[in-house]
């Protein structure tokens, strides 16, 4: 326990499946926590049952939303230490089925709201001293995946904007790592959806029926980890969680 003692930490997308479990768990080793969502119901309901926690209403895509969690988070807490850019969306296309709007969005909130959360969290990190940002890719960024054409770009955009800010960060000595988790398939709502509309067919299920998905909480251990000081020699890592998934 305390292994997050006296850090702050957002997690963007953390009104349920892996946003929540991260940080319930992050709270629970002694971090205070922002939760950001835009489904504002579910986030303040989340919130509510985590000890010390603050949610607000974000849309990732939005400079101003971004800058509203940072003074929130800075009017709570005093300081930001750790990032957790968790928020994200899955429609299903190929590439001929996928519309523009459709690859549009899912990289407006993927790795725009990446991006954004980057770009503005690190210059308050470094006037403290430090501290760690967790981007969530997935696998889908390193194996294909044909039904969601445009999830995959915007995750595989994720995993390579963090090695280039990992490098930024140690460039100019401010002692921030950024690190990037790549989870397979974990039981969470937009798995559980996933599996529904695509059928027992499609690719990536056969992966679930046959060894099963991890739990939100196998990533948040993750999470935790990597926002503590535990892990102050990791940084540009992509690390993958997928029960050997990409090993098969």
């Amino acid at each position: 326990m305390g292994r997050l003692a006296g850090k702050v930490a957002i997690v963007t997308g953390a009104a349920s499946g892996l946003g929540a479990a991260d940080a319930r768990l992050m709270a629970a080793e002694g971090a205070k926590v922002v939760l950001t969502d835009v489904n504002a119901e579910l986030g303040e309901r989340t919130a509510a049952d985590i000890e010390g926690a603050v949610f607000v209403k974000h849309d990732v895509r939005s400079e101003a939303d971004w800058q509203k969690v940072l003074d929130k988070t800075l009017t709570h807490f005093g300081r930001l230490d750790v990032l957790v850019n968790n928020a994200g969306l899955v429609q299903f296309g190929t590439v001929e089925d996928t519309t523009l709007e459709q690859f549009r969005l899912h990289n407006s909130v993927m790795s725009e709201g990446t991006f954004l959360g980057c770009k503005y969290a690190i210059p308050l990190m470094a006037k403290t001293g430090g501290g760690s940002i967790i981007n969530v890719s997935s696998i889908a960024a390193i194996k294909g995946n044909s039904p969601v054409l445009a999830y995959t770009a915007a995750k595989g955009a994720i995993l390579s904007m963090t090695r280039s800010i990992a490098l930024h960060c140690q460039e100019r000595n401010y002692r921030i790592r950024c690190n990037c988790i790549l989870p397979g398939a974990h039981a969470t709502p937009m798995t559980a959806a996933a599996i529904a509309q695509l059928g027992g067919a499609a690719a990536g299920i056969g992966q679930i029926q046959q060894h099963g998905q991890g739990s939100p909480e196998d990533v948040g251990n993750l999470v935790v980890f990597l926002a503590a000081d535990e892990s102050s020699y990791i940084t540009g890592a992509e690390i993958v969680i997928d029960n050997g998934e990409t090993s098969r």
